[in-house]
């Protein structure tokens, strides 16, 4: 008895994966989401003295920073954009839910449905944009 694997090993071919154009849109899109993110890799984040922090980055190296860098393909290392990771994005979401909350403007949106939803995770996403400008430059 084959198992499923198997079965299904046997049965592909190329002219069935060329009929499919729903996975074919999904696969470029995953190869174009895989370029953007390993190019962001590299652009550095405005503000920061790239010799000072490669310094500063040596002596953490063996630490915890070291595997996060590895995990984040280098970035962390080179202080790029990409390795402020979701943490602006979070933060935003949870600005939102809080001042929807105490504004009645805000509640209003959040009760009208989709189209209210769809207001509200903009607001996050302009927020986040915000947040991922500033979090760089501010100081610890």
């Amino acid at each position: 008895m084959a198992s499923a694997a198997e079965q299904l090993a046997k049965n592909l071919n190329f002219g069935t994966f060329a009929k499919a154009k729903a996975l074919q849109q999904r696969i470029w899109f995953t190869l174009g989401a895989l370029l953007v993110y390993r190019l962001g890799t590299y652009i550095p984040v405005p503000g920061i003295d790239p010799d000072a922090y490669a310094a500063s980055f040596e002596t953490a190296r063996q630490g915890i920073a070291g595997m996060f860098d590895m995990f984040a393909g280098g970035a962390v290392q080179r202080m790029a954009i990409f390795a402020l990771n979701l943490i602006p994005y979070i933060t935003a979401s949870i600005v939102v839910q809080v001042i929807t909350s105490a504004s009645p403007r805000l509640e209003a949106l959040k009760k009208e449905g989709e189209t209210g939803r769809r207001k509200l995770n903009q607001y996050t996403r302009y927020l986040a944009v915000v947040f991922a400008s500033v979090q760089p430059t501010a100081s610890p």
